[in-house]
C-alpha cells in the first residue's frame, strides 16, 4: 500500500445499531443541545454559552454567566454539528455554525485571545493568572479541536483562521524565554487541539507548542497553588496537590494513573501524540506502564474509570465502588480516544478491546436513547432512596438529567460518537485493519486503487460480519480482523473457502495476505456466549461476585424488569443463560434471563440480627438483565445493579 502512514477511514453507518447511535445524535441531540446553549429547555440549567460569546462580541449588554469554561460546550457542540454534516448536509445547521463563528470572530481580541470569560467580564487583565483552574488553554483546544473538524467537513477557512491567529499568540505567551510564561495548563486539552491543528494546515509549530506543553509538565513547582487554591476556591487538601493535574513529575517519569480521571486521558492522548511525530521512546515507555495501570487495576467492567467523586478522581489501585463511583463520561471517552491513539502506534487488539469496551458501555450510557438526557456519572449500582439522602452519593443522579451546570459531558459525548465512525477501520503501508463492526461502507485509496469496504452485520446483537471488496483492479495485500478478547470461538472465511488462522494470528488480529479481486467476500463469525464474569481478588468491592457479558456489551439488572431488593439474589452459575427480546427495549435488543436464587424466609422485622441457619429454603426466581447502556431509559429513577452475589 502507498499510505504513507496509518489512516482512518470515513466510515458511513447503513443500518442497525450504529446507524441507529448517530441518527440519534443527529436529529435528536444536536438540535435539543442548541436549544439547551440558547437556555431554551424549560427548568434545564441555563447554558448562557450562546449569549456570553453575543456579549463579547459587543452585540447585546448583560453579565457573562456559567461555568469559567462555558466557553468549550460551543466549541463541542461545534465540532459535533459539522461532524454530522457529513452524514447529512444540512444548510440551516451549517448557517447556525456560520454565525457562531461570525461572534467567535467578532470577538477575538487584536492579539488573538478568545475567551467570553475574560473579554465579557471585563477581566482582561487577568488572563493567564490562574492556569491551575482558569481553563483558558483548555478551552482554546476545544474551539481550535472545532475549528479544524468544521474545516475538514466543509472546507470553510473563517475560524481556522481565527483559531490560528489566536494559536500563534498563544506561542508568544507561553515558552522560556524572554518574558515568556513557563507554565503549561492545569487541564490538558490544548496539545491534543495543537496537534490537529498542525496536521490541518500543515505547520508543525503547533505541535511543537503542544510538545512543550507537555515537556515542561512537573517542571514548575508548586503548580497547584494558583490564584483559585489561594482564594480559597480549590480545598487545601492532599486530593488536590500537584498530582491532581498532573503535575507532580515529568511525564516520562509517571508509571500509573492518578489525579484527575479527564485531565489524566487528555494528557496520555497528548503523550501519544507527540510519540507519534517524535518516536521519543522513553515517551512510549512511559505510556505503556500507565496503560497497564489503568486496564489492569482502575478500570471498571463499564469502561469507566475515576472511582473518587471528591475532585473526580483516581484512587488507589482496585479501588472501584460500584455506588459511589464517579466513572464520568468525558472520562470513558477520554479513554477510548487513548486507547485509539495506543491503536495506531502498535496494532494491538487490547487497545480495541478496551475502546469497545469504554465505546459500548461507558460512554453510551451517558446519553439517553433518544438523544436528549444525559448521565455525567454512571454508577454499577443504584438505590435510589440512597442517592437522594446520603450526601456521599450526592454527585450519582438517579436519573438522566435534560442538562447540567457543568455541561461538558452532553456535548462531548455527541462529537464522540459522530466522531467514533472515523476509528473502525484504517488503512497503512501493508493493508486494511478492521478494528471494529458495524454495517456501513468505508473508501481507502491503495496505489491509486480505489477499495471500497462494505460491511454487514448485526453487531453487536450477533457477530456475524461480511465484508465485501469492490475494488478498479486486483491487487495484493493484506486485510486485518479483530478478534475481540471476549470471543473464544470463531470461524473465518474468504469466498466460503475456510481460514486457517493459526499462523496468521498475532496480538489480536488475523492477517489474511493475499491477491484481492472485486467482490471478494470475507465472512467472519464470532460466538457471543453469555460470560459471568468475575474481578481479580484485590476489589473488596466485588468478592464474591459475577457480571454478565455478551459480546462487547455488559448487562445489568433493573427494578423495572425484577422487583427491588436487587441485592437478595445470587446468580446460578451453574444454570445455562438465555437470551430473549423485550418489546419494552429498542428494536433488535438482546436482553438475558438467569436463574437466581434468593432466601425465602425472611427474619422477623424487629430482628435487626439473627443467627445464621445454614439449612433456610431457598426461593428460585428468573432474572431478566438488559445492557447496561439502556439502563434507566424505560422507567427513570430505578434500582440498577451489575454485580451480584454468586450461588453454585
Amino acid at each position: 500500500m502507498n499510505t504513507t502512514k496509518d489512516t482512518a477511514l470515513q466510515f458511513t453507518p447503513a443500518a442497525g445499531f450504529w446507524k441507529e447511535r448517530t441518527d440519534a445524535v443527529i436529529y435528536k441531540a444536536i438540535p435539543y443541545q442548541w436549544k439547551a446553549l440558547n437556555n431554551e429547555i424549560p427548568g434545564a440549567p441555563g447554558s448562557h454559552a450562546v449569549q456570553n460569546f453575543k456579549i463579547a462580541a459587543g452585540e447585546v449588554k448583560g453579565e457573562r454567566k456559567g461555568t469559567i469554561f462555558q466557553d468549550s460546550d460551543i466549541a463541542k457542540w461545534i465540532e459535533a454539528a459539522a461532524y454530522s454534516l457529513r452524514f447529512k448536509p444540512d444548510a440551516e445547521l451549517e448557517g447556525i455554525i456560520d454565525e457562531l463563528v461570525r461572534l467567535i470572530e467578532k470577538s477575538q481580541m487584536s492579539d488573538g485571545y478568545v475567551n467570553t470569560y475574560f473579554i465579557a467580564s471585563s477581566k482582561t487583565s487577568e488572563r493567564w493568572s490562574d492556569l491551575v483552574m482558569g481553563h483558558e488553554l483548555y478551552c482554546a483546544g476545544h474551539m481550535i479541536e472545532a475549528a479544524v473538524a468544521y474545516f475538514n467537513v466543509t472546507g470553510k477557512r473563517t475560524l481556522l483562521t481565527v483559531m490560528c491567529r489566536y494559536a500563534d499568540y498563544i506561542g508568544t505567551v507561553f515558552g522560556q524565554g524572554e518574558n515568556q510564561n513557563p507554565g503549561f495548563d492545569g487541564h490538558p486539552e490544548i496539545e491534543l487541539a495543537l496537534h490537529r491543528l498542525a496536521e490541518a494546515t500543515g505547520n508543525k509549530k503547533y505541535a511543537e507548542l503542544a510538545n512543550y506543553f507537555v515537556d515542561i509538565r512537573g517542571s514548575v513547582p508548586n503548580f497547584h497553588i494558583g490564584k483559585a487554591a489561594m482564594e480559597g476556591m480549590i480545598p487545601k487538601t492532599r486530593w488536590f496537590g500537584s498530582d491532581y493535574y498532573l503535575a507532580d513529575k515529568p511525564v516520562r517519569e509517571m508509571t500509573n494513573a492518578q489525579g484527575h480521571a479527564v485531565r489524566a486521558m487528555y494528557l496520555y492522548c497528548a503523550m501519544a501524540d507527540q510519540y507519534m511525530m517524535t518516536k521519543d521512546e522513553p515517551l512510549l515507555a512511559a505510556l505503556k506502564k500507565i496503560w497497564g495501570n489503568v486496564v489492569q487495576k482502575h478500570l471498571y467492567i463499564t469502561g469507566g474509570l475515576g472511582s473518587h467523586p471528591y475532585g473526580e478522581r483516581f484512587s488507589i489501585d482496585y479501588d472501584l465502588p460500584n455506588d459511589t463511583c464517579y466513572t464520568e463520561t468525558c472520562a470513558s471517552i477520554g479513554l477510548a480516544m487513548w486507547a485509539w491513539r495506543m491503536l495506531s502506534i502498535e496494532k494491538k487488539g487490547i487497545y480495541a478491546d478496551i475502546m469497545e469496551k469504554a465505546v459500548f458501555n461507558g460512554i453510551l450510557s451517558g446519553m439517553s436513547l433518544d438523544g436528549t438526557k444525559y448521565f455525567y456519572v454512571n454508577p454499577l449500582k443504584l438505590l435510589p432512596e440512597v442517592t437522594k439522602f446520603r450526601h456521599d452519593h450526592a454527585h450519582v443522579a438517579p436519573e438522566r438529567v435534560s442538562w447540567f451546570d457543568c455541561a461538558c459531558c452532553p456535548t462531548n459525548a455527541a462529537r464522540f460518537i459522530l466522531q467514533f465512525t472515523e476509528y473502525l477501520c484504517s488503512a497503512d503501508t501493508d493493508g486494511l485493519w478492521i478494528h471494529h463492526f458495524a454495517q456501513g461502507r468505508a473508501a481507502a485509496v491503495v496505489d491509486e486503487n480505489t477499495i471500497q469496504l462494505e460491511m454487514k452485520t448485526n453487531y453487536p446483537w450477533d457477530g456475524d460480519v461480511d465484508i465485501r471488496l469492490v475494488m478498479d483492479k486486483s491487487e495484493e495485500f493484506s486485510v486485518y480482523l479483530r478478534i475481540p478478547h471476549w470471543c473464544s470461538k470463531y470461524t473465518l472465511e474468504v469466498n466460503k473457502n475456510p481460514i486457517l488462522d493459526s499462523a496468521h494470528k498475532n496480538n489480536g488480529y488475523i492477517c489474511i495476505r493475499r491477491e484481492w479481486h472485486s467482490n471478494d467476500i470475507i465472512t467472519l463469525k464470532l460466538e457471543m456466549e453469555v460470560r459471568f464474569i468475575q474481578t481479580n481478588s484485590n476489589v473488596s468491592e466485588n468478592a464474591g461476585k459475577i457480571a454478565l457479558q455478551r459480546g462487547p456489551l455488559i448487562y445489568c439488572a433493573e427494578e423495572t424488569d425484577n422487583g427491588k431488593g436487587l441485592h437478595l439474589y445470587s446468580i446460578k452459575t451453574g444454570k445455562k443463560a438465555c437470551l430473549v427480546q423485550d418489546s419494552s427495549l429498542p428494536s433488535g435488543t438482546i436482553a438475558i434471563e438467569a436463574e437466581a436464587s434468593f432466601e425465602k424466609d425472611t427474619a422477623d422485622p424487629k430482628d435487626l440480627y439473627f443467627e445464621y441457619v445454614s439449612d433456610r429454603e431457598m426461593g428460585s426466581k428468573t432474572l431478566r438483565f438488559i445492557p447496561y447502556y439502556q439502563w434507566g431509559n424505560r422507567k427513570p429513577g430505578n434500582e440498577m445493579s451489575v454485580w451480584f452475589n454468586i450461588s453454585h
